[in-house]
């Protein structure tokens, strides 16, 4: 009989992260008019990954955005349709494509991204007192741990 509580404690808190991480991001495409968009968030990561990584390739967004290729095929399909992305031989391997952003999508990433911010900044002015942000740094870099993680060894 298993009489260590962390593991309980652990699955507990893991599903009330997920759940405010999950109301936070629904919160976050609100505020910051993406679903205003009409892409869904992958679009928009694929983008955003586009536009933060210059010309790319496909395999590359894949690997960047840790999706399949055919869902890279898809959304860039879109993306490309929306005239957001271009697509031109890569120079050293023409059966490459070079996928790069229109300057539209640069404008439209910036404008999500600083909504996004705006809201938290504002969120962060109204709901956290001053003497609570030591305490909201040391969550942030929780958060960055836990998303930095390697389990692949299966140890903690």
């Amino acid at each position: 009989m298993n009489t260590n509580p962390r593991p309980l404690q652990s699955a507990a808190t893991a599903q009330r992260l997920h759940h405010a991480m999950k109301r936070l991001r629904a919160r976050l495409r609100t505020e910051s008019g993406q679903h205003a968009t009409g892409l869904t968030l992958t679009q928009l990561g694929v983008l955003t990954s586009v536009v933060r990584e210059g010309q790319v390739t496909a395999a590359e967004l894949a690997t960047l955005e840790h999706v399949s290729p055919q869902s890279i095929a898809q959304s860039l399909a879109v993306l490309k349709a929306a005239g957001l992305v271009h697509t031109e031989p890569d120079p050293q391997d023409g059966r490459r494509k070079l996928v790069s952003a229109d300057p539209s999508a640069t404008e439209l990433v910036e404008r999500l991204l600083a909504g996004r911010a705006d809201f938290l900044a504002r969120a962060i002015d109204r709901v956290v007192a001053p003497e609570e942000l030591p305490d909201l740094d040391k969550a942030i870099e929780l958060l960055e741990r836990l998303a930095g993680a390697d389990l692949s060894d299966g140890a903690i």
